[in-house]
C-alpha cells in the first residue's frame, strides 16, 4: 500500500513538472531569441512559482507560523490557479498557431512581375557607400511563439484577476424555496441562511469575515446555519479574524457543525471557540425549533479522531412526523440522512468545483454539485460556499450565502 502510495505522489509530481515544463518551453524558450536575462528570469518564475506554491501547502498544513503562511499564501496560491489557466490558454494556442501561421505566410508574400512582361534592364548605378549591418527582424516562427504566448499569459491573468475579485467582493445571495411535507403551516415561509466553506485563514482574514457578516445580517433570517469549513488554521491565529461572526443576528440564534478543514488543525479548541462568540455547536445533536426539528452531525473526517458522525444520536429517537433539517457538511451524507427519515439537509464542501474544470471532478465526487436535488423523500441543498481554500479565485463557481425558505404544503 505503502509502494503504490509513493508511486502514484511520485506519477503526480512528474506530470505536474512535465506540464511546468511545457509552459515554459512555450511562454519562455520559445519567445526568447536566444540566452540572455530575459530567459533567466523566465526560467526563475517557472521555478519559483511551483515552489511557493508547495511552500504555501505545506506551510499551512503543518501549522507554521502565522506570518509565515500568510507570506506564502498569495503568491503561493494565486500561482496555482494561474498555472492552471496559463496551460490550458496555451493549450488553445496550439489549435490556434496553425491558423495564425498561415495568416502570417500569406501577410509576407509578395508578387512577383507578370510572366509576359518583360523586366527592363537596370541602368548601372554607382557603388553604393558601405553601410552598418541591419539589425536581423524577429523570424515567423518568433513572432508566432510571442503572440501566442502573450495572449496566453493576458488570458490566464485575466481570468484570475476576475475570479479573485469575485471572491474578495463578498458571496452573492441566493434564495430557495423548499417544500416540505410535514412542515406545519405555522413554520410556512421560514427562513435559514446556510454559510458554508469560508475559509478564514492565510488569505481570507477578519475583513472577509465582517463582509460576510453584513451580507448574512442583511438578509433578515429566522436562523443562520453554518454548516463547515469556517477555518484554515488554530484557534490561536485566527481568534481576531472569527471575532466579526458574533455580530451574527438572527431570529433563533447560529448554529455550527464541522466540516473536514475543522479537523485538520483540531476540532475541539473550534467548537468550544464558536461557542464562545454566540454560535451553538450540533455535535450529533438535535433541537426541537416548535415547527420542525434541527439536527448536526459531525463531518466524516471525525471518525479518524474518534468524533464522527453519529446519526442514531442526532436523530434516532426523535417523533417521525415532525418535519426534520440535518446540518451536515458533506454532500455524501445524504445516503445516511435518507435512512433516517431527513426531510432536508443543507451541505457545502463541493465549492461548486471553485475553478473550472475543477466542476467536473467535484460532480463526480459527489452526489449533489450545487442546488436542490431529491433524493427518494429527502431533499439536498448544496451550497457552493461564501470562500475560497487555496486560491482566493473562482471560475465558474461564484460564492453564494444561501437563504432557504421552508414552505408548507398545507400553506
Amino acid at each position: 500500500m505503502v509502494v503504490l502510495l509513493v508511486l502514484a505522489v511520485v506519477a503526480v509530481l512528474a506530470a505536474f513538472a512535465g506540464l511546468h515544463y511545457y509552459a515554459y518551453r512555450r511562454l519562455v524558450r520559445a519567445t526568447t531569441a536566444g540566452p540572455g536575462w530575459p530567459r533567466r528570469l523566465g526560467a526563475a518564475v517557472f521555478v519559483a512559482g511551483p515552489v511557493l506554491m508547495f511552500a504555501a501547502i505545506a506551510a499551512e498544513r503543518a501549522g507554521a507560523p502565522f506570518p509565515l503562511q500568510r507570506a506564502l499564501a498569495w503568491p503561493g496560491f494565486l500561482w496555482m490557479a494561474f498555472a492552471l489557466y496559463l496551460l490550458l490558454a496555451l493549450l488553445v494556442g496550439e489549435a490556434v498557431r496553425p491558423v495564425l501561421r498561415r495568416v502570417l505566410d500569406r501577410g509576407t508574400r509578395r508578387p512577383g512581375p507578370a510572366a509576359d512582361e518583360a523586366a527592363p534592364e537596370p541602368a548601372p548605378e554607382p557603388a553604393p557607400a558601405p553601410e552598418p549591418a541591419p539589425v536581423a527582424a524577429p523570424t515567423r516562427r518568433l513572432v508566432l511563439a510571442r503572440t501566442v504566448g502573450a495572449a496566453s499569459a493576458v488570458a490566464a491573468a485575466g481570468i484570475v484577476g476576475n475570479g479573485a475579485y469575485g471572491v474578495l467582493r463578498g458571496p452573492k445571495v441566493k434564495r430557495v424555496t423548499v417544500p416540505l411535507a410535514k412542515l406545519p403551516r405555522s413554520a410556512h415561509g421560514f427562513r435559514i441562511a446556510v454559510v458554508s466553506d469560508v475559509h478564514l485563514g492565510p488569505v481570507l482574514g477578519r475583513g472577509f469575515a465582517e463582509r460576510v457578516v453584513d451580507i448574512v445580517n442583511g438578509t433578515q433570517p429566522d436562523l443562520i446555519a453554518v454548516v463547515g469549513d469556517l477555518v484554515d488554521g488554530s484557534v490561536e491565529d485566527l481568534a481576531p479574524a472569527v471575532a466579526p461572526l458574533a455580530r451574527l443576528r438572527s431570529r433563533h440564534g447560529t448554529y455550527f457543525v464541522t466540516g473536514n478543514h475543522e479537523y485538520f488543525s483540531g476540532a475541539d479548541p473550534w467548537v468550544a471557540h464558536v461557542r464562545e462568540i454566540g454560535m451553538r455547536p450540533l455535535a450529533n445533536a438535535r433541537v426541537e425549533m416548535g415547527a420542525f426539528d434541527l439536527a448536526g452531525v459531525n463531518d466524516i473526517s471525525g471518525a479518524n479522531h474518534g468524533e464522527g458522525p453519529d446519526y442514531g444520536k442526532a436523530l434516532g429517537d426523535r417523533d417521525t412526523s415532525r418535519a426534520a433539517v440535518l446540518l451536515a457538511h458533506q454532500p455524501v451524507m445524504i445516503h445516511e440522512a435518507v435512512k433516517h427519515g431527513v426531510d432536508l439537509q443543507l451541505s457545502g464542501h463541493t465549492h461548486g468545483g471553485q475553478l473550472w474544470p475543477g466542476n467536473f471532478v467535484a460532480d463526480a465526487a459527489n452526489p449533489t454539485l450545487a442546488g436542490l436535488e431529491s433524493y427518494g423523500d429527502t431533499q439536498l441543498y448544496v451550497s457552493r460556499g461564501a470562500g475560497a481554500w487555496g486560491p482566493p479565485v473562482r471560475v465558474g463557481a461564484p460564492s453564494d450565502i444561501t437563504v432557504v425558505e421552508l414552505a408548507s404544503r398545507q400553506a
